[in-house]
């Protein structure tokens, strides 16, 4: 700490002595003074507060300031750890990720020394508010019994532009084992097709836990029992589970696909840019699979384990049948001129298909565009979030010539002009009389 900061340091102090002087008048003692509201107020953390207290709230220099700084394996990369810090990300796991990916070969504890000491290059906090007391208790559920899901919205870095997405998140309530996929919208479709993908990997639990949104109830009844969407209510039936809605505005119901979904925020998306949704899903996957395979003290087990011992054996697995694969594959109607839109973009289909009613189904780098009964491709397209169109092979071949709608009854007769009469005298081949 340099000599500026800390007189800064020391001013900061002496304010909030001083402001306590004022409110607690006689009684005020510099052994009584509370570390914790101190800490609210100044940002300071409570492990510094203690050694200023026992200093006699006196910023001391450190003794090591005159030692000649030895050269360390985080040397050379704590630029990148102060760029992250300045921009508000202070996890320790994903700098680490991010340093590794650089060449960093030491351990993640140097990097939680470095961090806890510049935590002064984080963007100042939130003004505190007053706390509004517990709100919520934990429960646990059995194996296979309840999954939780939701929404969450994210900004995707692009390195050149920033891109808002729809991230949905499922987890499993006993073990923690959990998958997140990412969507350009929070549509019902895109909704049944994130849960498909994550019963295919997790397995169909009892009941899903999830919130009052319009794609899965349209309100209450008079005794508060809920009015299923249609849609919703008939994809419940046919893949075998229930749903029980939150409380609203009461989001400890689901405490844990909430803390997924800033986990998300704040460890996968921070510090990392991803060119489309097609790398962000691919990365996400690996990412997902990452921390099932990690210990978490929470739920005392490691979830990939834990699920397949004790939930996937409690649950039932999801068989994929035709009407099912109907919802992975959204009902869409090709344009006039041969298109279909589809997640904000347009896709070409030969034009003799034109006015026919087609499905749409994106898997990893592919697009396919099929027939209403799925049995024929109509077209493939390579996956590309430009906002140009993408034409297929031969789209306009057969395209049929366009004829006027009514009879030509307009004639067109050459008259003789008589300019042309101008040159004959110039014909001197013709005999003169």
């Amino acid at each position: 700490m340099t000599d500026n900061e800390r007189n800064i340091l020391q001013e900061t102090i002496a304010h909030f002595l001083e402001d306590m002087k004022k409110e607690q008048g006689d009684s005020f003692s510099f052994e009584n003074v509370n570390l914790s509201e101190m800490e609210r107020r100044t940002g300071i953390s409570r492990k510094r507060l203690r050694l200023i207290k026992k200093n006699g709230f006196k910023i001391l220099p450190n003794g090591n300031r005159n030692r000649r700084k030895q050269h360390t394996v985080l040397s050379g990369y704590t630029g990148i750890i102060e760029d992250c810090l300045k921009r508000g990300v202070r996890n320790s796991h994903t700098i680490t990720d991010i340093l590794q990916n650089n060449g960093y070969t030491g351990s993640r504890s140097q990097v939680k020394q470095y961090i806890a000491s510049h935590l002064y290059l984080m963007p100042a906090k939130r003004q505190a508010v007053s706390p509004q007391g517990n709100r919520g208790r934990r429960y646990k559920t059995e194996p296979g019994e309840a999954f939780q899901m939701d929404w969450g919205f994210v900004n995707v870095d692009t390195h050149t532009t920033v891109y808002r997405a729809a991230c949905f998140a499922m987890i499993c309530h006993h073990c923690g084992n959990s998958y997140v996929e990412f969507f350009p919208n929070a549509k019902q479709e895109n909704l049944f097709i994130g849960m498909i993908h994550a019963f295919e990997h997790m397995g169909v639990p009892q009941y899903v836990l999830t919130d009052n949104m319009k794609s899965v109830v349209n309100g209450r009844d008079a005794d508060g029992h809920p009015l299923w969407n249609h849609e919703y209510e008939t994809f419940m039936e046919m893949i075998g589970f229930q749903t029980k809605l939150c409380k609203p505005r009461h989001p400890f119901t689901k405490g844990a696909v909430e803390r997924l979904i800033r986990f998300v925020k704040e460890s996968f998306m921070a510090g990392r840019a991803f060119g489309n949704i097609t790398d962000l899903n691919t990365e996400a996957l690996r990412w997902c699979e990452k921390q099932n395979n990690n210990y978490h003290q929470a739920s005392d087990c490691i979830p990939a384990r834990e699920h397949a011992r004790c939930c996937m054996v409690s649950g039932k697995r999801i068989t994929i049948t035709d009407e099912i694969r109907r919802y992975l594959c959204p009902e869409r109607r090709i344009s006039f001129d041969g298109f279909v839109n589809y997640e904000g973009r347009r896709f070409g289909v030969p034009h003799s298909y034109s006015g026919r009613i087609c499905r749409v189904m994106r898997k990893d780098h592919e697009l396919l565009i099929l027939s209403d009964d799925m049995q024929e491709i109509l077209a493939k397209h390579t996956v590309t979030w430009s906002r140009r169109d993408s034409f297929c092979k031969d789209q306009f071949i057969d395209q049929p010539e366009e004829f006027p709608t009514m009879p030509v009854k307009v004639s067109m007769k050459e008259q003789p002009s008589d300019s042309d009469n101008v040159f004959l005298k110039f014909n001197f081949d013709k005999e003169v009389d």
